[in-house]
């Protein structure tokens, strides 16, 4: 590596993995190699590895080195990075609670190197117990208007800006209908019945044993053969419901919901969102929302739980791109780590009733939805802007704050007056 560009060390989900950190990790980092300007050591992490050598990308040679890590690393993987690559910028993504240990360590880091944190925070009442990990850091990336406002409230001295996850214009994208018509016949029972698409792991924020029970109250009503409802997702994961047990137990087993198990490449998920009619996600706690974004520049309508990052996707406040649900109910809940967050819960009724609205919409106003709703994507979540943010971003870091030698605006310290 040559001292000339601009070094980041990041930590996040492995970037080549198909989760949405590890997805917009990738994004951002091809983004910024593409410029020139920057050389990327990564950690990849919150996976299970088979394989801990480092690797590295034909395309970028030396640019970008990928080293396998357990969870998003340790304080001493961090301390033999610093002093081995010397990186000018440690750049980290995900849910504070995974990054305690990370800021334990802070006034070692920053006295070298300045901290920029893409941060997610899924739900108010504002979270003053977070202040201490948001003021230890030099820049916040907030992904939702959400994150952005309780950011700005919580710790207003640190440098934060609203820089929202995008989508690849060239994948997710409208397919031509008779490839997406051959599709539907080929992997569906019933292709002609109207197809809602649930893309989510299943765990128990993303109410996925509901959404089935659900689902069937709507068969009940329209007819079994009218509808059917694929969910990607793992049945057995261990922090959700066995949805295989549900399905036999609701007698959903003739087709009216699909699993689908097996990892997709983006054009593999590209081509299950032309196929869906509708994609659904009623978490009771969403940051953003990937899956739902992703399906709006298919130009496929979403129904959605107006809570965290959905809220933002579904309507620009005039149109609306899929029907939003507003929570019947917002139940404080939290744990040892996060004393409260609102957790926003749906009722049943109103979630049928918006399956049956959007049912018993004609063809034209879905497509018009979905038009819409691409519209709005591409006009505020595509992906040149993105890569133009963080170019920017990381640019002014790396200038105002300076990294080892040109270190500045960092004190390891405060000075307080005794009275």
């Amino acid at each position: 590596m040559t001292d000339k560009k601009i070094k980041i060390l990041t930590l996040s989900d492995h970037p080549l993995s198909a989760s949405g950190v590890g997805n917009q990790t990738k994004y951002m980092i091809e983004g910024m190699l593409k410029t020139g300007k920057y050389q990327f050591i990564s950690f990849g992490g919150a996976m299970k590895h088979n394989d801990y050598t480092p690797g590295k990308l034909e395309e970028y040679g030396d640019d970008w080195l990928i080293f396998p890590v357990d969870g998003y690393g340790t304080q001493d993987q961090i301390r033999v990075a610093l002093r081995q690559f010397r990186p000018d910028i440690l750049w980290f993504m995900t849910d504070p609670r995974f990054y305690g240990w990370l800021w334990e360590i802070e006034n070692e880091i920053r006295v070298n190197v300045p901290m920029a944190y893409y941060h997610v925070w899924d739900n108010y009442p504002y979270p003053y117990f977070n202040k201490k990990f948001y003021d230890s850091n030099d820049y916040i990336a907030c992904i939702s208007k959400v994150t952005a406002d309780i950011v700005k409230t919580v710790s207003p001295d640190v440098e934060s800006q609203y820089l929202p996850h995008a989508v690849d214009p060239n994948i997710f994208k409208k397919d031509d209908p008779e490839r997406t018509l051959i599709a539907r016949k080929e992997h569906l029972k019933n292709p002609d019945s109207m197809i809602f698409f649930w893309n989510n792991r299943n765990a128990r924020r993303k109410q996925s044993g509901t959404l089935i029970f659900w689902f069937k109250e709507f068969l009940d009503k329209v007819g079994h053969d009218k509808a059917t409802l694929i969910m990607h997702t793992d049945p057995k994961d261990v922090h959700g419901q066995d949805l295989e047990h549900i399905m036999q137990e609701l007698g959903l087993l003739n087709g009216q919901v699909l699993l689908s198990r097996e990892k997709q490449p983006p054009e593999g998920m590209a081509m299950m969102y032309n196929i869906a009619d509708c994609t659904i996600n009623i978490s009771d706690a969403e940051g953003f929302g990937l899956a739902t974004l992703e399906s709006l520049s298919c130009e496929t309508p979403i129904i959605v739980n107006m809570t965290g990052g959905l809220q933002e996707q579904v309507t620009d406040g005039e149109n609306w791109f899929g029907i939003g649900l507003e929570p019947c109910s917002k139940a404080v809940i939290g744990s040892q780590e996060v004393p409260y967050i609102y957790e926003d819960r749906m009722e049943k009724e109103r979630f049928i009733d918006a399956l049956e609205r959007f049912y018993n919409l004609s063809a034209s106003q879905r497509a018009e939805m979905g038009r819409l709703g691409a519209a709005h994507v591409h006009a505020n979540y595509n992906f040149g802007n993105y890569v133009k943010q963080w170019d920017e971003a990381l640019t002014k870091i790396h200038e105002t704050c300076g990294s080892w030698e040109t270190r500045k605006g960092y004190l390891p310290y405060d000075f307080k007056e005794i009275v």
